[in-house]
């Protein structure tokens, strides 16, 4: 009996064995392991115990342990396909590719403005959103125009240039028409309307008035830098609108949704307020003449836009093969040739710009749910054309051809303006059912500048160099300054004022899921 119950014993031990020592390794003769396989087991053990060590020598060792992967993949693959598009080119045009050449200068440019805006993103504080990359693709583009090795040979025809740019205002507006939204409007009525329209016209306006008896501007020229800095940024606004409509701050009374809709209206107005007066500008005969021109090319635009909306929704009808992206393309070429147009035959005005609103409003509007594969195709052409529009911005501002006197007065031009312009917006949401927090805080995202100023900064620098004359050259560096300190200032200002107003002022929605209140206080998960 003794003998069967320790047998019995040691088959019960030995399941208890294998869990609490899985490592441990056995004799031949299946006796328990002595000192000395305790020993051999130790001695195994230590190799895998590796010390800690920095977190800098691991991304190292995974970086380079196999095949190259995340960063640095895609900064060879990009290289590669910069090399052979190079080399393409030269084959065919030789010497555009090499230093000096219109090629080789699109290509630095857009390449150091993307770098840029990558290293920008990379600086991130805490309890806020990162920063915009724009602000790395402008400062890219003023390092390549004032640093003298660089400049001398990276030179790109200004043609070309104003060609890119017009290129980028135009999907700015198709992107902007195609976020107006006909629900959202009835929904928040007169509080959008407002919105979109006061704070630009009165910034118009004020900017007009300190122009003319500050900087000496005549009254066309006045109101051609008030429209340049009347429309908000929608590249620094939306993304933080979305991250506080994602944690539910504001959702309750829609504050969120209120600066993405208005910033569309607000976009278009300031663009369509400033060809108009850049026509005025630039118009020649008597004044008769020229309002009707003007009333006419508007009617024209209008026409036209919604005519080619029509167009675009029904001769790419679904029973075509990918019809959404032929629509998407279509309202892109259709946009862009409208607006090169209007530059070529020297025709400035608004009525190109309500052309191409008109156009890509009717097709989102008849065509609703094939309305974001459109956004998307239009976006991604934007991330190609970002770089080159904020890049080239920056390179047309140059240190030597800067006045001191002129940059005091066009910075204190654009502060007065942006005063008046956060006390108009809080006027102007007054009695909308916002408390008194919600209120400021609207004032202070209705702040930044950044792709309006970026697009119609220069295009006034074109028109006055096809005309020629020194003065109109010294009038429109004055409102390119502004523009260039406008996106310099007011950017990333805009952006942390909202990162850092909005867990504090707005009210968070009660529905959020328990998850998110566990985890920390609500200005740390923003």
């Amino acid at each position: 009996m003794m003998d069967e119950d320790k047998t019995i014993e040691r088959a019960d031990s030995k399941p208890s064995t294998e869990e609490e020592i899985p490592m441990n390794l056995r004799s031949i003769n299946g006796n328990e392991p002595t000192e000395g396989n305790d020993q051999l087991n130790s001695s195994e053990e230590k190799p895998q115990e590796t010390p800690t060590e920095s977190n800098c020598l691991q991304r190292l060792r995974e970086t380079f342990a196999g095949p190259p992967r995340e960063l640095l993949a895609t900064a060879i693959g990009n290289a590669t396909m910069i090399v052979l598009l190079c080399a393409l080119v030269w084959l065919d045009h030789g010497s555009e590719v090499l230093p000096g050449g219109n090629v080789f200068g699109i290509i630095v440019v857009c390449s150091c403005a993307m770098i840029g805006g990558k290293l920008v993103g990379f600086i991130k504080l805490p309890t806020l959103p990162p920063l915009p990359p724009l602000l790395g693709m402008l400062l890219a583009g003023f390092l390549i125009r004032n640093i003298p090795v660089i400049s001398d040979n990276v030179q790109i025809q200004h043609e070309l240039s104003s060609s890119l740019r017009s290129i980028a205002l135009s999907i700015i507006v198709v992107h902007a028409s195609l976020k107006l939204d006909t629900k959202v409007l009835k929904k928040l009525k007169g509080v959008c309307v407002r919105l979109a329209m006061g704070p630009c016209l009165v910034e118009a306006s004020a900017s007009a008035l300190l122009a003319r008896f500050l900087m000496g501007l005549p009254w066309q020229w006045g109101f051609i830098l008030g429209f340049v800095l009347g429309g908000v940024s929608p590249a620094v606004v939306t993304p933080s609108m979305l991250l506080l409509k994602k944690e539910g701050y504001g959702v309750k009374k829609g504050v969120p949704t209120l600066l993405l809709a208005a910033g569309s209206y607000s976009a278009i107005l300031a663009i369509t307020g400033f060809n108009t007066c850049l026509g005025i500008a630039f118009s020649t005969g008597s004044t008769v003449v020229n309002v009707l021109s003007g009333v006419l090319r508007v009617l024209t635009g209008v026409a036209t836009g919604s005519l080619l909306g029509f167009f675009i929704q029904y001769f790419s009808s679904s029973d075509q093969d990918n019809p959404v992206w032929k629509r998407g393309f279509l309202v892109l070429v259709f946009s862009e040739l409208v607006v090169l147009s209007s530059l070529y035959f020297g025709f400035p005005g608004s009525g190109e710009i309500l052309c191409t609103v008109l156009m890509a409003f009717v097709t989102g509007i008849l065509r609703t749910r094939n309305k974001e594969v459109i956004e998307n195709i239009v976006r991604v052409s934007w991330i190609v054309f970002e770089p080159l529009l904020f890049g080239l911005l920056g390179a047309e501002v140059s240190v030597a051809s800067l006045r001191r006197e002129s940059v005091g007065l066009c910075v204190a031009t654009l502060g007065i303006a942006v005063l008046i312009r956060i006390l108009t917006t809080f006027l102007m949401v007054c009695f909308a059912g916002f408390n008194t927090e919600e209120k400021i805080f609207i004032s202070f995202a209705w702040l930044p500048k950044a792709t309006i100023q970026a697009a119609l900064g220069s295009v006034a620098l074109d028109l006055a160099r096809v005309y020629g004359d020194t003065l109109l050259e010294d009038y429109r560096m004055d409102v390119l300054t502004v523009a260039f300190l406008a996106i310099l200032i007011t950017a990333p200002i805009g952006h942390l004022l909202m990162g850092l107003l909005g867990p504090r002022l707005l009210q968070k929605a009660e529905h959020q899921d328990k998850d998110e209140n566990v985890q920390g206080e609500p200005s740390e998960q923003v």
